[in-house]
């Protein structure tokens, strides 16, 4: 039931801003030099790798000169990847992460493999027995204000109370985060 949903969702979600995404990829290119869409390698379901796909939104190469984590005031991002995190417009290539069956709609956001040092064995199983997701509960919220403790908390909590009622709640609470609160 969940995947039929997220497919469906991506789906439409796909028609809807591809527009947005056309234009958002034509900003990227003309802001700041290098790509257009960022490719990362995370975690999935069940330990599996695979590249998440993201708007650049920050300088080419910018993963070279910093940590896999931003800060408020990272010098590493762009003026149009300011605005593309505050909206989370940066975040839209990931529908197609969805239709690929990487990831979900709503699930714990994914890992890199550096952040295995922060999980106990047992979490880590727990937090990957899931497809992550492109809104979770902590980024519902708490946004990117969550530490590492409270998103391990929130991301196992969504884990045992998961279902599609449990998707619609925050996907609406994350819609609010977005328009309220923003990003960095």
């Amino acid at each position: 039931m969940k995947r039929l949903f997220d497919v469906c969702v991506a789906g439409a979600l796909l028609i809807i801003t591809a527009p947005a995404m056309l234009l958002v990829a034509i900003a990227v290119k003309i802001d700041s030099l290098g790509g257009v869409v960022y490719r990362q390698e995370r975690v999935g379901r069940f330990g599996r790798v695979f590249n998440m796909y993201k708007f650049r939104s920050m300088v080419e190469d910018a993963d070279k000169v910093g940590t896999y984590y931003t800060v408020p005031g990272d010098m590493r991002i762009t003026r149009v990847g300011a605005f593309l995190r505050k909206t989370s417009l940066d975040e839209l290539p990931q529908i197609f992460n969805v239709l690929r069956g990487d990831m979900s709609i709503v699930g714990p956001r994914p890992d890199v493999a550096a952040q295995r040092d922060f999980y106990t064995d047992m979490e880590w199983i727990l937090r990957h027995s899931v497809r992550p997701g492109i809104t979770g509960l902590s980024q519902a919220t708490l946004r990117s204000n969550a530490t590492i403790e409270e998103r391990k908390a929130m991301d196992i909590e969504y884990i045992k109370k998961a279902s599609l009622l449990y998707d619609l709640v925050i996907i609406a609470k994350t819609i609010r985060q977005i328009i309220f609160k923003g990003s960095y």
